[in-house]
């Protein structure tokens, strides 16, 4: 896109009253932000959702004024922007009805053909939330997913620290401009979010900061992504909403379940009560039910991993249920000789290593 064209898109994008879904009806409509700013009100009226108070503020010279800023702003910042009509909007974003007509990149961001997944969850995440977090970005690492977050505190940031761990492109959604970032102890990670993906948002460098802004994230994070994972949430958060934006854009939803006692886990047990996502006990049920392939000397890889994790007593628990397939908890100690709350203990390390599966009825089987 040329400057010109630019220019009248972000001219478009801030005038009030014009949201995403009017601005392409318009856009549609006149062929171009130019045209639309160059209509005759008259004609503008005949389409659905255009008012005569919205196309009060088409003549203002104020809106062409605020643009030029911006784009100086993002001309001598290297910041990449991203059309909702030009190949390189993200993909699965174009086929969302509030998708913004206009995002702002910068980084190495490369979404083409790409397996890509979101994962959210709760700022205060608990240790059992880190360490599953932690995991299923390590045993989904073969795969090469993209991963995308909010950068946020918690659950964010170790979703993104682990991609760039094994070396995964990960995408930080921002509610807020490029000139600045939040939480502000996260600059330290900027330049290697950058080197291994980038960040976008929709929102202008004069944008205000406000909490509502976030809200208005998640759609991107959601619609960006074939699947959004929800690793804690308490009973109400940010991440539910893009659990349900998710839901509504018509994608996965997975959500880890956690004791009905645990506050950090009321969210994610609700979703998974009211079947508004897959119940995600193991790192492996992602590509299962997303149908990812896998080449055969990956998975070698995945099984060496496991292997090497494995303590004495769940090794031991191993090489029971290779033998005998699938078995009850209380049997399982029985054979193997320890107390049931210790096998009960080893059983869940397991199944966050992703060896083992549960099963109805306290049945346990190996991956």
């Amino acid at each position: 896109m040329n400057s010109k064209d630019l220019l009248y898109v972000l001219a478009l994008q801030s005038i009030p009253k014009v949201g995403d879904i009017t601005a392409k009806k318009l856009i549609q409509h006149c062929g171009s932000a130019e045209a639309v700013l160059k209509e005759k009100p008259s004609n503008l009226l005949k389409i659905g959702g255009v008012g005569r108070i919205m196309l009060s503020k088409f003549n203002s010279k104020t809106y062409l004024k605020a643009a030029e800023a911006e784009l100086k702003f993002i001309e001598a910042n290297g910041i990449s922007c991203l059309y909702f009509n030009d190949e390189d909007y993200p993909e699965k974003l174009k086929h969302c009805i509030d998708a913004p007509i206009l995002l702002f990149q910068v980084g190495n961001i490369n979404l083409k053909q790409q397996r890509i997944i979101s994962i959210v969850g709760t700022r205060k995440i608990t240790t059992y939330g880190k360490a599953f977090c932690e995991k299923l970005v390590a045993q989904l690492a073969p795969f090469n997913p993209v991963i995308v977050s909010g950068f946020a505190y918690g659950t964010d940031i170790t979703a993104q620290k682990m991609a760039i761990k094994h070396k995964l492109q990960t995408i930080g959604c921002l509610a807020h401009g490029l000139n600045q970032i939040y939480p502000r102890s996260h600059k330290k990670y900027m330049a290697q979010v950058e080197a291994y993906g980038g960040f976008l948002t929709d929102f202008w460098s004069t944008d205000d900061f406000d909490r509502n802004n976030f809200l208005k994230r998640n759609r991107i994070i959601a619609g960006i992504s074939e699947a959004t994972i929800v690793i804690e949430s308490a009973e109400k958060g940010g991440s539910l909403v893009t659990a349900d934006i998710a839901n509504s854009y018509n994608r996965d939803v997975f959500a880890v379940p956690g004791r009905i006692s645990d506050s950090q886990s009321m969210g994610c047990n609700n979703l998974i009560k009211y079947q508004h996502a897959h119940v995600l006990t193991n790192p492996m049920d992602v590509p299962y039910i997303l149908n990812w392939e896998l080449e055969s000397d990956a998975s070698k890889t995945i099984q060496k991993q496991l292997f090497v994790t494995l303590n004495a007593e769940e090794q031991q628990i191993y090489n029971y249920l290779k033998m005998i397939d699938k078995q009850l908890l209380d049997l399982i100690a029985l054979e193997c000789q320890m107390p049931i709350f210790k096998v009960a203990s080893l059983l869940l390390n397991m199944e966050l290593k992703g060896v083992v599966r549960p099963l109805p009825g306290k049945l346990f089987q190996l991956v």
